[in-house]
């Protein structure tokens, strides 16, 4: 343990190694297919053996560079997420100081599918000499697809010092849906008292996982609960976005939900609600795809939230959770339920079961 002297209120000061996980995204065209090969080479993304998974992961790279690359390009040519997660970084390490300004807190990136990838973060942190980490999802909700593989692959990967402490998920939140609720009142005063239904849309999952006990759609469904609570809403609608493949995905689509809402007379505001920072989902899939959707089928106006990013009231929900975890061993979720089970979560208890698994 590396021990320092103790702060004013008599605590000793620590190392503290904030890690926070995130998709990562390609930095440039040459970048796409490498990333892609990442993402479906994943054991979570396509649950097959090595053996076949790995040749598909190739085949599908190869068939989709040209067509991501053409995406990426329309933002410059890669993916913005990295910059965005660096600002959360940046703006979380300031939060971190404030807050306990007698620890050494120091705030790593690690991305699942391109650089700086989880075996550079963990060499980073093995170097730090932590006496403490807390690993730290840059996604609300908990999904095998997402946190629980990010969890996984850390340990395999970290092999220092320090005492673990991990966030499985904070879907409810205080700062996340305060932040989301500011978020949108500024979007729905762009319709100009028009009439307009909120669209919260989240990454789509296989219906099999959740079957199999995923708590991902139960806890979009919490993050989207408190927000309507919070604002009052009447008309809002959940959706999911970014369907592949031929298995049955939750539902209803986000294309289809806009459709509805162009039949119905009324516009749309669209509110990423699983994603924390723009990237190639919200700025081409739903400004641009489903914009020029909306423009088809009469849903106006179209009108997008934006993520939290770096908003500081989710800033300091996130240095909540740092210092919550902290002072809770092993695995917790932060928000209404933190310390324990999210007992008002279906499923909920299965997929921590994951985690500590992953973990």
């Amino acid at each position: 343990m590396n021990k320092a002297a103790t702060n004013p209120e008599g605590r000793p000061n620590r190392r503290v190694a904030v890690v926070l996980t995130n998709l990562g995204g390609p930095d440039r065209p040459e970048a796409v297919k490498p990333f892609l090969f990442n993402l479906f080479n994943d054991p979570a993304i396509i649950g097959l053996p090595g053996v076949f998974r790995t040749p598909l992961a190739k085949l599908i790279s190869s068939r989709r560079e040209t067509s991501a690359q053409a995406n990426y390009a329309l933002m410059g040519g890669g993916s913005p997420l990295l910059p965005e997660t660096q600002k959360q970084a940046e703006a979380l390490s300031r939060a971190l100081a404030d807050a306990a300004p007698g620890d050494d807190s120091r705030v790593f990136i690690a991305m699942r599918y391109w650089h700086p990838l989880t075996e550079e973060a963990a060499a980073a942190v093995k170097a730090f000499q932590p006496d403490k980490i807390v690993l730290l999802p840059l996604y609300p909700q908990f999904s095998t697809t997402t946190t629980a593989s990010s969890l996984k692959k850390w340990t395999e990967c970290y092999d220092g010092p320090g005492e673990t402490h991990v966030v499985c998920c904070y879907p409810d939140a205080e700062g996340l849906i305060e932040a989301q609720a500011r978020l949108i009142r500024q979007t729905l005063d762009k319709a100009e008292g028009k009439p307009v239904r909120v669209l919260f849309s989240a990454h789509g999952i296989p219906e099999k996982l959740v079957a199999a006990g995923d708590p991902y759609q139960a806890q979009v469904e919490a993050t989207v609960a408190a927000v309507v609570e919070h604002m009052s809403l009447t008309d809002w609608a959940i959706c999911y976005q970014s369907r592949v493949g031929p298995l049955k995905w939750l539902g209803p689509a986000t294309p289809d939900a806009i459709e509805q809402a162009g039949r119905d007379g009324v516009g749309a505001v669209v509110v990423p609600i699983a994603f924390v920072s723009e990237h190639i989902e919200t700025l081409v899939e739903l400004d641009m795809e489903y914009g020029e959707l909306a423009h088809k089928v009469g849903c106006a106006p179209y009108l997008r939230a934006p993520t939290v990013s770096a908003d500081p009231v989710f800033i300091t929900a996130l240095a909540q959770a740092v210092e919550r975890a902290l002072e809770t061993p092993g695995i917790a979720p932060q928000g209404a339920s933190q310390g324990g089970p999210c007992a008002h979560l279906k499923a909920c208890p299965s997929g921590c079961s994951k985690v500590s698994r992953a973990a």
